[in-house]
């Protein structure tokens, strides 16, 4: 989770096509890594396609109704994550471990037809925007994020440590907000709803909102470094 802006870079020759990932319990965010485990025959194809390739997977959330057709095509959330592949082993079962770091939002287009056994679309990038009239308020929003992660997890938890050394490093309100999104006990379409504003400090603000209505300090519900993730 070190702050390095480069590592975060969406690669140039990036078509805008993008293979998707969609689960029902992940809301991916970008400058954080997530193990995933993949297993299912069409998981295992994607990833054997992305390796090949560019090394990038898209992970989106599952729409509500998606049980009801999740073998198929459900629908999803339009914001997605897009991310890229740092590790990837195989166990004895012929199953892959893999850690995907988050790059950038990314807003659906449209998807593609099914020429493969996963789901592929084209993404628009979705940059972080950073309003020009609110540059004091973006340092005290830096500040009061800082405060307000470090209140709310036990004063031994290894990841208050490192996003209290990002900030130390100056990272950008977008990164701290987006490691706080991303580790915090926050719903599911809080998160989905996190991820889909670009706009860095409506998006503070709200993890602000978000972390006041905690009571009590609590785990993260995203350890350092995180369990892997089941397609």
């Amino acid at each position: 989770m070190s702050f390095d802006q480069e590592l975060t870079k969406v690669p140039d020759s990036f078509s805008g096509v993008a293979r998707l990932f969609p689960l029902p319990n992940l809301v991916m965010f970008p400058h954080v890594i997530q193990p995933l485990h993949i297993f299912e025959p069409r998981y295992r194809e994607m990833l054997a396609d992305s390796l090949e390739d560019d090394q990038l997977i898209a992970m989106a959330k599952l729409a509500p109704g998606w049980e009801n057709d999740y073998d198929g095509r459900p629908r999803i959330e339009p914001t997605v994550c897009l991310g890229r592949i740092v590790s990837c082993s195989e166990d004895s079962l012929g199953h892959y471990n893999l850690f995907l770091l988050g790059l950038t939002r990314g807003r659906l287009r449209k998807e593609l037809p099914a020429d493969r056994s996963y789901r592929e679309a084209q993404i628009d990038i979705l940059s972080d925007v950073y309003p020009e009239e609110n540059a004091a308020h973006r340092s005290s929003l830096q500040r009061k994020l800082v405060r307000g992660v470090r209140d709310k997890l036990p004063r031994s938890s290894t990841i208050r440590e490192q996003f209290e050394r990002l900030f130390d490093q100056s990272a950008p309100l977008g990164m701290l907000a987006d490691v706080a999104a991303f580790t915090m006990a926050f719903g599911l379409d809080d998160k989905q709803q996190l991820l889909a504003e670009p706009n860095v400090v409506r998006r503070a603000d709200r993890v602000l909102e978000l972390l006041a209505t905690r009571d009590d300090p609590v785990e993260p519900v995203r350890p350092f470094p995180p369990g892997f993730s089941s397609n």
